[in-house]
């Protein structure tokens, strides 16, 4: 078949997956006209969906297309086709999964490292040699950093306008272009991006969870500029006006999630990089809110090395079939998390849906930051993030 016909047929297919799963088309920005008759069709056989991702994967080298959208229909096919073999019932252990899905290979971390963190944060947060345990003083530090629900909307608005305008002066976006910030809650995340297409996004963020003021501007670059949103829009004004339409389709378990997550994770410190704390500190200022920059960069550079930690409570619940009881006790002791936080994440852990995702945060966030850390000097890295927000580039693109 043409390229044209095959690239239809993939978009058939991944939309027919929301016909199982509600929410597994993350977004679609394409012909209205495909998505309605996937709307109108009768529910999809899964079994049928993974035979059909089998089909076109081996009609994918006779299509015409470029190298380099051969590769990323590839990887996202086989992923389809996991998924499909998911939802049919078959039993696939969870590494298998994750590569599936992910392009990555994942194995358990090193507690060493997660002790040489405790080491650390020991050493940068408050209280030190007060007898408290390391896990109460970051909570204490943390509870001086918890934004006013009154004061929100504030906060978020002002990062959301900084942020953009740095964005906008290194990576130009349409002049169009807009995010909408909207509070909810009953979700099993922070925050989320709703791409709609046409470069507007709406950017849910859950009141459910206290909201920390070293972590709202990572939120707000993970999820608007220049993480999700900021990708979606470069991506909608480049490859799609070129005709890639693969790229109308944003799918839940995916190599595109890897690359996005890792992306967005490493945004702020993309389009502000060292110094955020302080640069943050600013803008609290101008609200009539003290936060001490330094300490939260400090504080996050000893939390670097508990990155893995979620990803071996997955691998825990899912690989060696530990109780959730296990986990959650895991989880608080090498995360300091809280009771409450360390459920709230076997929420995440525990969904059908998304149960292999926090694969995309650490291993997108290793994968990408190695990356950029390649390049030479700050130019090279600039333009290797470009890259990431332009180029339809897929784990082993980069590998």
């Amino acid at each position: 078949m043409g390229a044209d016909t095959f690239v239809e047929e993939y978009l058939l297919l991944g939309l027919a997956f929301d016909r199982l799963e509600e929410g597994f088309v993350d977004a679609y920005t394409g012909d209205p006209a495909l998505r309605r008759r996937v709307e109108n069709a009768p529910a999809p056989d899964p079994r049928d969906l993974s035979h059909i991702a089998q089909r076109l994967r081996a009609d994918l080298p006779s299509a015409g297309l470029s190298d380099e959208r051969t590769l990323f229909l590839d990887v996202h096919l086989r992923a389809m086709e996991c998924s499909a073999r998911k939802f049919a019932g078959d039993d696939i252990g969870f590494v298998d999964e994750v590569f599936a899905y992910f392009d990555v290979h994942i194995e358990p971390g090193d507690e060493d490292i997660y002790r040489d963190a405790h080491r650390q944060l020991d050493e940068v947060l408050p209280g030190r040699g007060t007898g408290a345990a390391l896990a109460d003083r970051l909570r204490t530090h943390r509870r001086t950093e918890v934004i006013p629900a009154d004061r929100l909307a504030e906060c978020v608005d002002a990062f959301s306008s900084a942020l953009r305008d740095r964005v906008r002066a290194v990576h130009p976006l349409p002049e169009t272009e807009r995010v909408e910030y909207e509070v909810v809650g009953d979700k099993p995340w922070s925050g989320f991006n709703y791409y709609l297409g046409d470069f507007r996004s709406r950017v849910a963020i859950n009141a459910d969870l206290d909201q920390h003021m070293t972590h709202l501007p990572h939120l707000i670059a993970h999820e608007a500029y220049p993480g999700h949103h900021t990708e979606h829009c470069r991506k909608e004004a480049g490859l799609v006006a070129a005709g890639q339409q693969e790229q109308t389709l944003f799918l839940v378990n995916t190599p595109q999630c890897l690359m996005a997550e890792g992306l967005a994770d490493l945004a702020l410190d993309a389009i502000v990089g060292p110094g955020w704390g302080l640069w943050a500190q600013e803008i609290y200022a101008d609200l009539g809110l003290r936060f001490d920059g330094e300490l939260a960069e400090r504080v996050s550079r000893a939390s670097a090395g508990l990155l893995s930690v979620r990803q071996d409570a997955a691998l825990l619940l899912h690989d060696r079939r530990r109780s959730q009881d296990d986990v959650a006790a895991f989880l608080q002791r090498w995360s300091l998390s809280t009771p409450d936080r360390a459920r709230q994440s076997l929420r995440f852990l525990s969904s059908p849906l998304w149960r292999a995702y926090i694969s995309t945060y650490v291993e997108g966030y290793r994968l990408l930051g190695g990356w950029l850390a390649e390049a030479p000097d700050g130019s090279g890295r600039a333009e290797r993030f470009r890259r990431l927000l332009d180029e339809p580039l897929v784990p082993a693109s980069l590998r």
